[in-house]
């Protein structure tokens, strides 16, 4: 059991630099918080938790080390994370002027009130559609993780990073949707349309230049 409990306190140190580092997961979750309300951030964080999940198990199954050499699957997925990031940021360039006040209905810029599905997706894609988790759980588990480590205690090391994802994005969730920050940010809601749009944009152009190590 001690083995396991350094492997885990290690790759726990590792990632937690990851976890908080910005990216489209978070870009994702703040967005959500802003235009959308709690309740739409918080199962958004749910959906980049489980994604995590996806990107541990084909890592652990050994698909992770196959996407990693073959050019093709890398630029598919690449490429629909490319698609996926620009969409978004045009959607949000697009968007108009939210009342950010009114938390509880979760209304999106339509006026209509996020559905859970969608609002679990837009989490999910945002992680799974960005190939650098693949090298970046090759790269860990690899190193960290011993070969001789049971699959079952693999598993585990991923549900707790995903928890503690989800725990993290959940608690930016809260953090943004308080009163005060919500009366704060509904008066520049356009421009926090506009800025995050940029944001979601400028990643998609960066994953594009990313190559296959």
């Amino acid at each position: 059991m001690q083995p396991y409990l350094f492997e885990l306190a290690s790759l726990m140190a590792i990632f937690a630099f990851a976890i908080v580092s910005p990216g489209a997961d978070l870009a994702m979750v703040m967005r959500q918080s802003l235009m959308n309300g709690r309740r739409s951030a918080i199962i958004t964080s749910f959906g980049v938790g489980t994604s995590l999940m996806f990107h541990v198990t084909y890592t652990i199954l050994g698909l992770g080390l196959i996407i990693s050499q073959s050019i093709t699957l890398f630029n598919i997925v690449k490429w629909c994370g490319v698609a996926y990031l620009l969409y978004i940021g045009i959607r949000s360039l697009r968007a108009g002027k939210t009342d950010m006040t009114v938390e509880a209905g979760g209304a999106d810029a339509a006026g209509k009130k996020q559905s859970a599905l969608k609002a679990f997706g837009l989490g999910f894609a945002a992680n799974a559609l960005n190939p650098k988790p693949v090298f970046f759980f090759l790269s860990i588990f690899s190193t960290v993780v011993g070969a001789h480590t049971p699959i079952a205690v693999k598993f585990g090391y991923g549900l707790v990073m995903a928890s503690c994802l989800i725990l993290w994005f959940v608690g930016v969730s809260l953090f943004m949707t308080t009163p005060k920050m919500r009366a704060a940010f509904s008066r520049a809601s356009l421009w926090i349309d506009r800025a995050s749009g940029l944001v979601f944009i400028a990643l998609g152009l960066k994953l594009a230049t990313e190559k296959a190590a």
